[in-house]
């Protein structure tokens, strides 16, 4: 499956402008999710994507989905809310069970993951430099994991990886959707991210028990985290996949887990060690062999 759009019909400068607004406000993710702790990560999960949906709704308009085909309607009404829904929840949750940074630099891991599955849609198979680059990106993570492990530091934060790991999927397959999908999802975002709030509700009335408001701290930054990393960076990222190349747009996300890594340490959130910018770098490494 390929986009229907072109991107030769737009400036390369808008698609990198769009993808840059997108990396410096996921960049401020992990902070923000470290003022909003006090609150239980499925709430927050629900307080965020409302924030999301309000922030864009500005941008909503009718778009024919139907024209699409079925396949295409269970994927976007159905499909792409779950990973909305997947990807920050799990996000959420792997910060509070390990690590803030360690966290956040696996879930970053995602643009990899994207390409890999951008070269596998287009051509059929792996090529070379992307199974090579994906080596090099995990072994940033595992330059944090294994010592631990070794250690026998892990402990409960094993569970804390694992789904760190799976909101990378789960970004990377949305982020597949966005490009490929036959209509744009900017105009639907804003029932999109209502769709997930609603199962992040559903799911914490059921898992978390009462539905508590959160206040305070953790209220702006769960409102700052919804209109920023979840409504328009997600805005600007739909527009960056489909105004310009995969490859080029991906890239610019690989500068995102030393920027969050970076913001957590300056607000003491987390202790800088020789270890956290090594494991970034080879992240970002990784990221860029595997889109050449």
């Amino acid at each position: 499956m390929h986009p229907v759009h072109s991107p030769a019909l737009f400036p390369r400068w808008y698609s990198v402008g769009a993808a840059l607004v997108a990396v410096m406000l996921w960049s401020a993710a992990p902070l923000l999710a470290e003022f909003a702790k006090a609150t239980p990560p499925l709430q927050l999960t629900a307080v965020t994507l409302l924030a999301g949906s309000l922030a864009t709704l500005p941008l909503s308009r009718r778009v024919n989905v139907a024209a699409s085909g079925a396949g295409w309607q269970l994927s976007v009404w159905v499909g792409i809310p779950l990973l909305i829904f997947g990807a920050v929840s799990t996000y959420f949750i792997g910060m509070r069970l390990a690590p803030a940074a360690e966290a956040a630099l696996i879930t970053y891991t995602w643009p990899v993951l994207f390409v890999l599955l951008s070269q596998w849609s287009r051509f059929g198979r792996l090529q070379i430099a992307g199974v090579v680059g994906a080596l090099i990106a995990f072994s940033g993570a595992a330059l944090l994991l294994v010592p631990q492990a070794i250690n026998g530091g892990l402990g409960g934060a094993t569970t804390g990886y694992a789904l760190a790991l799976l909101a990378a999927c789960c970004w990377a397959i949305y982020s597949w959707l966005s490009q490929a999908a036959p209509v744009a999802l900017t105009p639907l975002l804003p029932r999109l991210l209502l769709i997930a709030c609603a199962i992040a509700l559903t799911a914490s009335l059921a898992l978390e028990g009462t539905l508590a408001f959160p206040s305070g701290e953790a209220l702006l930054a769960g409102i700052a985290l919804g209109l920023g990393p979840y409504g328009v960076a997600m805005v600007a990222w739909d527009k960056a996949l489909r105004w310009g190349h995969a490859s080029l747009v991906g890239s610019l996300a690989y500068g995102v887990p030393i920027l969050a890594a970076l913001l957590l340490v300056l607000a003491g959130m987390s202790v800088l060690d020789w270890r956290l910018p090594a494991a970034a770098v080879l992240v970002v490494v990784g990221c860029l062999k595997a889109s050449r």
